[in-house]
């Protein structure tokens, strides 16, 4: 379906080289706090953003690269990869489709230059799946607006300096804006604490000052704009779960052929071997459906299709848990000692059921679209 060039092949071997070199020691010691050491190797190496515009700092190159990238970086640091698709496809990503020339200017090139992070800002105590009742509201105030409300459960939120928030609009509408975490009425707390260890932060809005070219995502047609761009969040998640699978497989592997029981590597015995074969078939299916998403995106300029990239999305988070639930099982009481690797992504893998759209609701959705519009014919999914 898709063949690499040369320098999408020298991309991937290049971050593989990085991870291997400069990020496997410390590979499972960012528990608390995000890679930002790793992340600022990577700006460095001008290799945050690959898919933004080369004049904002960028490779000028697409989402596909991004996920060469996040597979070759995961795969040895899953927290680093995390750190990368958030900066290339989530929160940034909708400031690069639909914000101003003067806002990407400045906050895409910040990005890319590492010196800048960016979280997007969608749950609310009473809004977590149900996006539409969310209760932040932009008010009009002379020549610019008044943002109030709260956000929960913001992702690296402790260290942001912007956000992409959800909010709703003064026609009621909804809308997207930006906002700096250190403008006067943004308050953030920082004492919750996730089951993989990852601060997650609340942030509470009150008169917070939004100038008009700060409203990025707006019109009647804001909604279905913003659950676009949400096809990449999904996407970029998907890889996610891609490489922590690919990372947990390696581990399981280099573990079955060393550690010997009734006098062979366990890797001999025919029970774990099936395993091994069927962890392979799960997470090759997973990549392929994961990679094809993003290339029909790509060729086709515009974002993923919510139905493939809700299907990517289940059926990569499915896999991944799926895959660091054997390999655990395969270290035995080893792999279940708190600080070993396994025992860490096998918390960490748990939130991607509930990330990026929990597997009902991606059921939910897969169900709209092909009871609305059906399965589309094979020449129509190779196209």
């Amino acid at each position: 379906m898709y063949s690499l060039t040369d320098e999408q092949r020298l991309i991937f071997s290049e971050c593989r080289r990085i991870a291997t070199q400069e990020f496997a020691s410390s590979a499972f010691t960012w528990h608390d706090e995000p890679p930002t050491e790793n992340v600022e190797l990577l700006a460095d190496l001008e290799l945050i953003g690959l898919n933004y515009p080369v004049e904002l700092g960028g490779g000028g190159l697409s989402e596909f690269e991004v996920c060469l990238q996040i597979e070759a970086i995961g795969r040895i640091c899953p927290d680093t990869a995390q750190s990368i698709y958030r900066r290339s496809m989530i929160a940034p990503r909708v400031i690069e489709m639909f914000g101003s020339e003067s806002l990407k200017e400045t906050y895409i090139s910040e990005v890319t230059a590492g010196e800048r992070s960016i979280s997007v800002a969608i749950s609310e105590p009473e809004a977590g799946s149900d996006v539409q009742n969310i209760r932040t509201q932009l008010t009009e105030d002379g020549d610019e607006f008044r943002l109030n409300g709260e956000k929960i459960w913001i992702t690296q939120g402790e260290s942001a300096d912007s956000l992409v928030v959800w909010t709703r609009l003064p026609d009621s509408n909804m809308g997207v804006v930006v906002v700096d975490t250190d403008q006067p009425g943004v308050e953030r707390e920082t004492n919750y604490t996730n089951m993989a260890g990852e601060t997650q932060t609340h942030f509470t809005f009150t008169d917070v000052s939004v100038p008009e070219s700060h409203v990025v995502v707006s019109g009647k047609s804001a909604f279905k704009n913003m659950l676009r761009a949400l096809n990449w969040e999904r996407c970029a998640s998907a890889m996610g779960c891609i490489a922590i699978s690919l990372c947990a497989f390696d581990k399981a592997v280099d573990y079955a052929k060393t550690r010997e029981q009734f006098g062979q590597p366990i890797a001999e015995f025919q029970g774990l071997r099936w395993k091994f074969a069927d962890m392979a078939m799960q997470i090759q299916l997973a990549r392929n459906m994961v990679y094809s998403t993003v290339v029909r995106a790509v060729e086709n300029e515009r974002p993923p299709d919510r139905l493939e990239s809700s299907i990517a999305a289940l059926y990569a988070t499915e896999v991944c848990n799926s895959v660091v639930d054997e390999a655990l099982q395969i270290h035995g009481a080893n792999g279940y000692q708190q600080g070993h690797p396994l025992e860490y992504l096998y918390r960490l893998v748990r939130g991607k059921r509930i990330a990026a759209g929990t597997d009902e609701m991606l059921r939910n959705t897969i169900a709209d679209a092909v009871l609305s519009d059906g399965l589309a014919d094979t020449p129509d999914l190779l196209s």
